[in-house]
């Protein structure tokens, strides 16, 4: 196909759902007829355009709610969109959602022949198919099995198999190849390789940033229905992360604020903590090589004796990549904790990869009970470095030694 077409044309979308808000089918026939307020409308699209070039790799990129699914669904014909229209070309594979298009009482076999059948092939063309699909399966002793059997990862190799194995034009995949283990992963990813190769499309749903960065073309970003961003991979992951960064922001202001309501006061807690490259302000990127300084402020309303304080540093997964504690420092005598004290950790000459990082701070007593965990009380983020990904920053070299 010419690149100059566009395989997918997106024009205008929206998409409205109704809330109803009756608990029961009672409920629903007592109030029908009234007025609007026992149901709600939720946009879950919102005048979403895009043109989708073929032999591209788009990454759908959002917060939980944002409209990603939706919009998948709606390229690919599952559900209408309120206004707008959408416009596709060529043979159309689809993993949106984990059993799609299998029938429970229906065994693995019979199953392929439905799903194919589905996508367009003929049974003739099933059959010189169906050995592949099995192998890239890898179930090939439970094919005889019901599929209500399968647990969710066979059920995901299998419907994987048979999407990859319809010479598909378009391919579709939403967030299900989470479910498989790592080492199907790997050759469904090694499949998505080869694909790209042979200039097919490829329209992605995935929270693995990583993944939009190393395989996708373009990243769409959505956020409450709209396209928040449409562009280079790791700059749509950066603006995705300043978004997730505002909600954590706001929900652990409203926990907290929670917090100081329904429980007593603690023993000694985290008052703040502030992290930024020495010689910079609070808040710009940390470049790698940078002198990371960590100032944290404590409290204890009655006072407390051989205290401890202490940082952890975490990805955006939740990995711990360093952490350190005042007991480490032979030279360094904390005394008596009352009135607010500020310790201040530099972290000389941090090599962190590029992401989001977050800080916990801790405050313990002597036998290293915690008394207050301020978990993800700061953050700070690492520019996007094109020759390498991870949490660790190293200037990487290559030479051909020959043959």
């Amino acid at each position: 196909m010419p690149n100059t077409v566009p395989i997918v044309q997106i024009d205008d979308v929206s998409k409205r759902f109704v809330i109803r808000k009756e608990k029961s089918l009672k409920e629903r026939l007592v109030n029908a007829g009234r007025s609007k307020q026992f149901k709600e409308d939720f946009w879950a699209l919102r005048n979403v355009s895009l043109e989708i070039e073929s032999g591209t790799t788009i990454g759908l990129i959002g917060p939980n709610g944002s409209g990603k699914s939706t919009l998948l669904k709606t390229i690919g014909g599952i559900i209408q969109p309120s206004s707008g229209s959408i416009q596709r070309r060529g043979r159309m594979a689809a993993l949106l959602e984990l059993g799609a298009g299998f029938h429970q009482d229906l065994t693995g076999r019979e199953n392929v022949y439905l799903n194919a059948s589905i996508l367009g092939l003929s049974r003739k063309q099933t059959d010189l198919y169906f050995d592949d699909i099995v192998e890239f399966s890898g179930i090939k002793d439970f094919i005889d099995t019901q599929v209500k059997f399968y647990s969710s990862g066979m059920y995901v190799r299998l419907a994987f198999a048979v999407a990859v194995h319809v010479d598909p034009d378009l391919l579709l995949v939403d967030e299900v190849l989470a479910v498989g283990d790592e080492a199907f992963q790997r050759k469904c990813l090694d499949k998505i390789r080869s694909f790209q190769a042979e200039g097919r499309t490829i329209i992605l749903v995935t929270h693995a940033l990583g993944q939009v960065v190393e395989f996708c073309d373009r990243a769409v970003l959505l956020n409450r229905g709209e396209v928040a961003f449409d562009g280079v991979p790791h700059e749509a992951v950066r603006d995705f992360r300043d978004i997730l960064e505002e909600r954590r922001v706001d929900e652990a202001a409203a926990h907290a604020e929670k917090e100081h309501e329904d429980e007593p006061a603690p023993e000694g807690r985290v008052v703040d903590t502030v992290v930024f490259a020495r010689g910079r302000e609070i808040g710009e990127p940390i470049e790698p090589g940078d002198d990371i300084v960590v100032r944290a402020t404590f409290e204890h309303p009655t006072g407390l004796d051989d205290w401890i304080a202490a940082i952890q540093i975490d990805s955006t997964m939740g990995t711990a990549v360093y952490g350190t504690a005042s007991p480490r420092f032979e030279n360094v005598h904390l005394g008596r904790l009352t009135s607010p004290r500020t310790i201040e950790f530099v972290i000389k000459d941090a090599r962190f990869g590029t992401g989001r990082y977050f800080i916990n701070t801790s405050l313990m007593d002597k036998e290293k009970r915690h008394l207050h965990d301020a978990v993800q009380i700061a953050t700070f983020e690492v520019p996007y470095y094109p020759m390498s990904v991870g949490v660790v920053h190293a200037e990487p070299e290559m030479r051909d030694l020959g043959a």
